[in-house]
């Protein structure tokens, strides 16, 4: 049985309303056709209903938006990494450690207040007048004054005030590509459809936010501001975002140093109470340890990281709005796209001129221009494509229009009578030339042929160009019959007994080099989608051209009839989704990823900005509508896919050198920790003084920093990737183990060899833990070998500065201030011994890490 829609007030609207006749829903909104709803009572809807207008349930405040960008486990972290430096003494230390999470914060808080901009333009698209009938007479009022049950009449160029059927129309066409993406105009007129018909091919229907571009008609608003299917975008495209791929990495390696931490700081601090050593100084120390740990450079590493990928994708004319997609656009393995101005073109393009057998036709090609070119009604795409392909060269100075039949949605062909002169091809003979839907147009033909010739048109030579006919859908393209005959005396007004002469094509032809494009982003291990609300066999056609797999097409009403389970078994495997409506690409793009997959949208229309918001990485052109771009973390500046491979490496980039340095911060600083706990456990001191530990956490970031420019394994443009917890996890370990190994060597060289005191042990250690930490860099940014991977200038020339400052600082007043004292060159040789064995070791472990272990 079928629902109801209730909303908790008001008249009780049928879910599938479109089934159901005129009479019967004037009836269940309580109106007239006459004379509509009285004034007394459209007020009364008005306050039960609320105005026509999608405003927003509640926005939250600056201030809040912006507290909210610290509530990342991250930031929690650096936070307090702030304030224990603070305690330490560390104010220098502290201040950077801010101003990072600050600068950070006051971006992210930039991007999510701008949204409110995308809802503000959508609610621009739909403010106008409205024509109604009220108390049996016609009345002007605001479109927001508009409530069910009102009767409103239409005409060219009009915007649709809601949601509504058709009581009545006059050649009424509308312009519904900013809800379906559709090319070509609707044709409308009264009367129930089939309930489960598409949204698309609801003839009977009207969108609100959609225009007549002709005809003139009369509807029953049936549903209002948000209950209407442009409100569903808007409700859609209001809410908050969800957390993107990236996003969600980020915080899930927020909580593992989050219980990382918290778990060591406990263990050294109760060992050291045990050990008898200071409280103060345990506290300390520990809480220095846990600054150790936390990678304090990594949001503005990310920031610095993005903000150059952004710059690098401008140059190839893709402008980034939103920062973090850049590292999803890098991830995304699933790009699903719009076709009507995308994929394709988007414009209405004349293809050919054919005879009954299928053959180009000069004769058909004529009779089109003809027309074309002196018909007088609405100038659809159809007509202004096909006086485009005329050209400004064809000569109409031997044709006169005696004559028109118009163009009406039942006849469904448009006539045209003129009188040729003797140097035409018809010798000046009248003709009339009809042209329209092939069904109509040959169903008023009883014979087929040009003026070399004609013959009685039998069922059999009608069945061979119905094959025809198909064969040209099948194509992808759009067809339309073409008919003429010679108009004798008293018969100018007939359109009937008519000669077919063939069919006249047209097409929304594909993007230059768009198969090109595919194919590369095919090789960059991108699965490209299509979700159009154009029908199944155009939609084919384009698969077929762009060389898609699969032959299996879901349309949306095949989607209609799934569970989200039985779409998301199917969604992965199936590559064009054709008859979709706004809300079910949403549906798509939500199944996608669920199943774990990084999923990219690109459309220009505001039909796209629900699926644009839900995706991971939202894409629109430059030229597309303002709720789309608004909508969009990424605009291209050119309608090319090309352009968005050169994006998508470069999201890979920005992507591989921030796993750089989560990599590096990580296994080193856990090493550290390592290493200070377990030094802790027997030395009569602190293995360094706390603010020499946040000393050496700086010394290291330094190099690290110059990351963000490194140059990038080809390996690793090669196919998306993910932040993989469990990899993180495992390359702590491995080489945060690893690095303690050595240290602990360099612990037995000071104590056993050099006989170390206090300031010698915390400088020989510093010195070595510096250094090996910042060599390793060289080894760590790569899964290849040191020699086959070059690093960039800028972090080779960051790497020497550091190692080159930190053998110099004991030597210094600010070692001494520090702590440190001047080492023997002999013991300086020595930890630089133990750091190359460390380097040449990780270069060994490294090898047998990446063959076990896969990022």
């Amino acid at each position: 049985m079928e629902k109801e829609i209730n909303m908790g007030r008001g008249p009780v609207i049928p879910e599938k309303y479109w089934s159901h006749s005129p009479e019967e829903l004037i009836s269940i909104m309580g109106s007239s056709m006459d004379n509509g709803l009285s004034e007394e009572e459209a007020d009364r809807r008005l306050t039960e209903y609320g105005p026509n207008r999608m405003e927003s349930t509640g926005k939250n405040s600056a201030i809040l938006i912006f507290l909210s960008q610290f509530k990342g486990p991250i930031n929690l972290i650096l936070i307090g990494a702030t304030i224990i430096s603070f305690v330490a003494g560390d104010t220098t230390d502290a201040v950077m450690i801010l101003a990072i999470i600050l600068i950070s914060g006051i971006l992210s808080f930039f991007q999510e207040y701008s949204s409110d901009r995308t809802v503000s333009q959508l609610l621009e698209v739909v403010r106008t007048k409205a024509d109604v009938i009220r108390d049996g007479k016609a009345a002007t009022v605001d479109m927001e004054d508009v409530v069910p049950g009102d009767i409103v009449t239409l005409s060219a160029g009009d915007i649709v005030p809601g949601d509504a059927v058709l009581l009545s129309s006059r050649s009424l066409s509308a312009d519904e590509s900013s809800l379906t993406g559709e090319t070509y105009p609707e044709e409308k007129s009264g009367g129930a459809v089939n309930e489960d018909t598409v949204l698309s091919k609801r003839t009977n229907s009207l969108y609100m936010g959609t225009h007549v571009v002709s005809g003139t008609g009369t509807a029953l608003i049936l549903k209002t501001a948000r209950d209407t299917e442009f409100g569903k975008i808007y409700d859609h495209i209001s809410r908050k975002q969800n957390l993107t791929e990236f996003e969600k990495g980020i915080r899930d390696f927020g909580y593992l140093l989050m219980r990382i931490t918290f778990t060591m700081v406990i263990i050294i601090f109760f060992l050291n109470i045990l050990l008898k050593r200071p409280v103060m100084d345990s506290f300390l120390f520990s809480l220095a340890l846990s600054v150790g740990l936390t990678p304090q450079l990594l949001p503005a590493i990310i920031s610095v990281n993005l903000s150059r990928g952004a710059r690098n994708m401008a140059e190839k004319k893709v402008i980034v709005k939103k920062l973090s997609s850049i590292e999803n656009l890098g991830s995304m393995n699933i790009l699903c796209s719009d076709k009507t101005g995308t994929v394709t073109t988007g414009e209405v393009i004349f293809k050919s001129a054919v005879d009954s057998y299928g053959n180009d036709s000069s004769f058909v090609r004529l009779l089109t221009q003809l027309n074309s070119h002196f018909q007088t009604g609405y100038k659809n795409p159809i007509d202004s494509a096909v006086e485009k392909e005329s050209g400004e060269g064809f000569d109409f100075s031997g044709y006169k229009k005696i004559g028109e039949i118009p163009y009406n949605f039942v006849d469904k062909r448009l006539g045209i009578i003129l009188s040729t002169g003797n140097e035409t091809p018809f010798g000046g003979k009248d003709i009339l030339i009809s042209k329209g839907a092939f069904t109509n147009i040959v169903g008023e033909s009883i014979n087929l042929g040009d003026l070399n010739g004609i013959k009685s048109l039998s069922d059999d030579e009608e069945d061979k160009i119905s094959e025809i006919y198909r064969s040209l859908g099948d194509e992808g393209l759009r067809a339309l019959g073409v008919a003429w005959k010679y108009a004798d005396e008293g018969e100018e007004e007939k359109d009937d007994r008519m000669n077919f002469a063939g069919f006249v094509t047209f097409m929304d032809p594909l993007k230059d080099r768009i198969g090109e494009a595919v194919r590369e982003m095919d090789s960059l291990g991108v699965e490209l989608k299509i979700l159009t609300g154009d029908n199944r066999i155009v939609a084919q056609s384009i698969a077929k051209e762009l060389m898609l797999p699969g032959k299996e097409i879901i349309t949306g009403t095949d989607m209609e009839k799934m569970s989200e389970a039985a779409l998301m078994k199917k969604v992965c495997d199936v590559s064009i989704f054709a008859e979709t409506e706004p809300n079910q690409k949403e549906r798509i793009i939500l199944a996608l990823k669920k199943m774990n997959n990084v999923v990219g949208y690109m459309g220009d229309g505001i039909n796209d900005a629900a699926a644009i918001h839900a995706a991971d990485v939202g894409i629109s052109v430059n030229n597309g509508s303002d709720v789309a771009k608004g909508a969009a973390a990424i605009v291209l500046l050119e309608q090319n896919l090309e352009i968005l491979a050169d994006g998508i490496k470069e999201g890979r980039r920005t992507f591989s050198n921030t796993m750089k340095y989560i990599f590096l911060a990580v296994s080193a600083n856990f090493g550290n920790m390592f290493s200070m706990a377990g030094a802790s456990l027997f030395l009569p001191f602190l293995p360094l003084e706390p603010s020499q530990v946040l000393l050496t956490n700086l010394m290291t970031d330094i190099p690290q920093m110059q990351l963000a420019g490194d140059s990038v394994d080809s390996c690793m443009l090669d196919k998306p990737r993910k932040m993989n917890i469990s990899f993180i996890k495992k390359f702590m370990v491995v080489f945060g183990l690893l690095s303690s190994v050595f240290d602990f060597m360099t612990f037995f060289v000071l104590l056993k060899i050099f006989g170390a005191g206090k300031e010698l042990f915390q400088t020989g250690w510093f010195t070595e833990s510096v250094i090996s930490a910042t060599l390793v860099v060289l080894v760590m940014r790569t899964s290849r070998s040191i020699l086959q991977s070059r690093p960039s200038r800028g972090l080779t020339i960051g790497i020497a500065v550091a190692c080159f400052a930190v053998i110099l600082l004991p030597y210094t007043p600010l070692g001494t201030l520090l702590g440190f004292i001047k080492p023997e060159p002999v013991l300086v040789a020595v930890l630089l011994l133990i750091v190359l064995l460390y380097i040449i070791t990780a270069e060994a472990v490294k090898k047998i890490f990446y063959r076990r272990v896969k990022l």
